[in-house]
């Protein structure tokens, strides 16, 4: 079963995005402006690896779209989002 996550982001609808925005022409050109190895654009769109957090922060310092912007174009409608131990119900509280 794929997490809400994987069933509603689409990191290829971030990468057109971005293709278009800075007037790229493909996805060997997004990867270097980005400042990445071909394969990892290539792995994400295929859904072999997930578009990580700090993979959506390193392209916020390379692009200067902010977060908001860019979880927007990759369909993450959510006005909050959790971090991944909140979502499986770990706590951080100390416990006396």
């Amino acid at each position: 079963m794929q997490s809400v996550t994987q069933q509603n982001f689409n990191p290829n609808d971030l990468f057109d995005a971005l293709i278009k925005r800075l007037q790229l022409n493909s996805d060997y050109a997004l990867s270097k402006r980005l400042s990445l190895a071909r394969h990892v654009v290539e792995n994400i769109r295929r859904g072999r690896i997930p578009l990580a957090a700090s993979l959506l922060l390193a392209i916020q310092q390379q692009t200067g779209i902010s977060i908001d912007e860019l979880r927007r174009l990759m369909g993450d409608r959510r006005a909050k989002f959790r971090l991944a131990c909140q979502a499986r119900g770990v706590s951080h509280a100390k416990k006396s």
